[in-house]
Formats: C-alpha cells, sequence, structure tokens
C-alpha cells in the first residue's frame, strides 16, 4: 500500500466560501462518518487533526527571507483539513477523496502521493 496525502481546501473565490454555522453542523456528522469508514477499511495512516486558521510565510524576498503573518497572503484557498491515507495507487485514492462530503460546500480535495526519502 502507498501513502497518500489528502489535502482540504476552502476556495475563497467560489459564491459562497464559507459555509453557515447550520452547514458545518451538517457537515460535521457525514465528514465524521467518512474519516470513520477509512478508518474502519484500515486505510487512514494518521487520525485528522483540526488547524489554525493563522499560520506563517517564510519566503525570499529581495535575497532576504522574511516571515509573514498569515499563511494565505497570496492565496485564495486555505486548508482545512489534511489526511494521510493508505492506498493501492492513485485511483484508489481518488476515490476514497472524492466521498469528502465538504465538497458540496466548495471544497476542494487535494491528491498527493508520499514518496519515500532515497
Amino acid at each position: 500500500m502507498l501513502e497518500f496525502l489528502l489535502v482540504i481546501h476552502r476556495d475563497f473565490t467560489s459564491a459562497n466560501p464559507t459555509p453557515t454555522p447550520d452547514q458545518m453542523k451538517e457537515a460535521m456528522k457525514p465528514y465524521q462518518d467518512w474519516i470513520g469508514a477509512i478508518a474502519a477499511q484500515n486505510k487512514l495512516v494518521e487520525p485528522p487533526k483540526r488547524w489554525d486558521v493563522d499560520g506563517r510565510v517564510i519566503k525570499q524576498v529581495k535575497m532576504k527571507e522574511e516571515v509573514i503573518s498569515g499563511p494565505y497572503v497570496e492565496t485564495k484557498e486555505s486548508i482545512g483539513g489534511l489526511l494521510l491515507i493508505k492506498a493501492k495507487d492513485y485511483d484508489e485514492a481518488v476515490e476514497i477523496a472524492r466521498g469528502c462530503p465538504i465538497i458540496k460546500y466548495g471544497a476542494i480535495v487535494e491528491v498527493r502521493m508520499a514518496i519515500p526519502a532515497a
């Protein structure tokens, strides 16, 4: 089995970038059930964590490193969740990711395969 990172993004450019509190409440049970189903198949590598909406960005500006508050300074998306899963290939990982119920609220799920260190 290979490991894949599922990155759940919120799209700030969509017509409804922030789900309402009622939508969030409505989405929690299906989201927990989705993660539970992945775990029940022994395909969840790490339990998902919640991530702070704040953060820092480190980048090179005019030959000098700068640390900027807020990780979303130059992007129109934020990371809403990260899951590490096991799957036999990209197709299976994508199929698992497609089950994320948050997608219907405008989220985007990115799938990336872990490459073992050489």
